[in-house]
């Protein structure tokens, strides 16, 4: 599972000490490009080349993954990739989805984000995390677009004839 730290939605990627330098960006922008391409098809293979010139066929379920993760290296954003069953501690999963740690053992104390808990401390399974920030991005995204839509039937964004 291929995990970013920002939503779709944010166009500006984090300004961090561990941003993804230009040549890099753009050698993960050709791949994601070549990788689409092979995906959209869905009729080729992704293949790779060792040293020894030996091919090696990339199997679809891991070329979707590269082909995410190139595309998100591409526009700067930094990229986890976690095993679905993965256990995470409160501050990692805090991390992902962009909140504080306490709002999100709030989250998990009303039942909104199922955890186990060890010992004294709440694990979260990465897929209950990547469940819980994809239904959270969509609920933000009907919201926008339902406000967008009140906005152009009252015409809100009508430019000109308005006094100031």
């Amino acid at each position: 599972m291929a995990i970013s730290h920002r939503t779709s939605q944010d166009k500006n990627p984090p300004r961090t000490p561990t941003a993804i330098p230009a040549p890099e960006r753009s050698a993960a922008a050709r791949i994601a490009s070549l990788l689409r391409a092979t995906s959209r098809k869905r009729q080729g293979s992704v293949q790779v080349v060792d040293a020894d010139g030996e091919r090696l066929e990339v199997p679809h379920a891991l070329a979707e993954i590269m082909y995410r993760a190139a595309e998100l290296l591409a526009e700067g954003r930094p990229v986890t990739v976690l095993p679905d069953e993965e256990m995470l501690s409160t501050q990692a999963a805090a991390d992902i989805l962009n909140v504080s740690r306490q709002y999100l053992v709030r989250l998990v104390d009303a039942g909104e984000l199922p955890a186990e808990m060890v010992g004294s401390h709440r694990r979260l399974r990465a897929t209950d995390v990547a469940a819980f920030k994809a239904t959270r991005d969509a609920k933000r995204t009907l919201a926008l677009d339902r406000l967008t839509s009140l906005s152009e039937d009252v015409d809100g964004y009508q430019l000109g004839d308005k006094p100031r």
